[in-house]
């Protein structure tokens, strides 16, 4: 269950509404100078959308179902660009290709391949900047990749510095 808090504060000439969720991810936040009638500036959240798919799936197609799943993925990139949404994307080669690195006893282990044999992996990204969990959501809706696959949401935590 996800609980959703809004609260503001007074900073003397500025105004702060801050939503964010009971774990502490901002979903958004909003400041404006009381100075004179001031402007708004809306600060925007970044979501990372993971694209999960079964890695076999794409061999498993034709040239020309591969050409439309190409071209749908390259208009999704632009509509994201358009909209001033994008901030990142990129593929990623298959999990076969994964090291996976843990340290046991003050001595890293590295082992080849996938931390989790499943069935679906992460094949890709999209580091998205918009306004708030619902913007999120309703771009992962439109990803190609939710049509053949699952497109998970997560707000980005960004460290301070």
């Amino acid at each position: 269950m996800v609980v959703r808090a809004s609260f503001a504060f007074d900073l003397g000439e500025k105004h702060v509404r801050v939503e964010g969720d009971a774990d502490g991810a901002y979903n958004s936040i909003e400041a404006h100078s009381a100075v004179g009638g001031g402007t708004k500036r809306r600060i925007h959240m970044q979501y990372l959308l993971m694209l999960h798919s079964e890695e076999a799936g794409w061999d498993r197609m034709t040239d020309e179902q591969k050409q439309q799943g190409y071209a749908a993925y390259m208009a999704y990139g632009e509509a994201l660009k358009k909209a001033g949404a994008l901030l990142g994307s990129n593929r990623l080669r298959p999990s076969a290709n994964s090291t996976t690195v843990k340290v046991e006893n003050g001595k890293p282990q590295v082992l080849d391949g996938p931390y989790v044999d499943s069935k679906e992996q992460i094949g890709g990204y999209y580091l998205i900047d918009v306004a708030d969990l619902d913007a999120a959501i309703s771009w992962a809706a439109r990803c190609p990749g939710a049509g053949h696959g699952t497109v998970e949401v997560r707000p980005v935590w960004l460290m301070g510095g």
